[in-house]
């Protein structure tokens, strides 16, 4: 069970957390899926690599900008 508090805090479990590598400052991503509630660890890496078509540097670029947005 969690309890939600003000602004809509929610703290994680321990053993939810380390049993999906959930860190701190870790994005997720938030939907609602057939009524639920659903949480994804969000990797930016793999949305940067399908999206830049340049070096390694431009990549590097483009995640710091996302990561700035969350």
């Amino acid at each position: 069970m969690i309890k939600v508090y003000k602004k809509g805090i929610i703290a994680l479990p321990r053993n939810i957390r380390e049993r999906l590598k959930i860190e701190e400052g870790t994005l997720l991503e938030v939907c609602v899926e057939n009524g639920k509630l659903v949480l994804k660890p969000l990797d930016l890496w793999d949305r940067v690599w399908k999206c830049c078509r340049g070096s390694a540097e431009e990549a590097e670029r483009e995640l710091d900008r996302e990561e700035e947005e969350y």
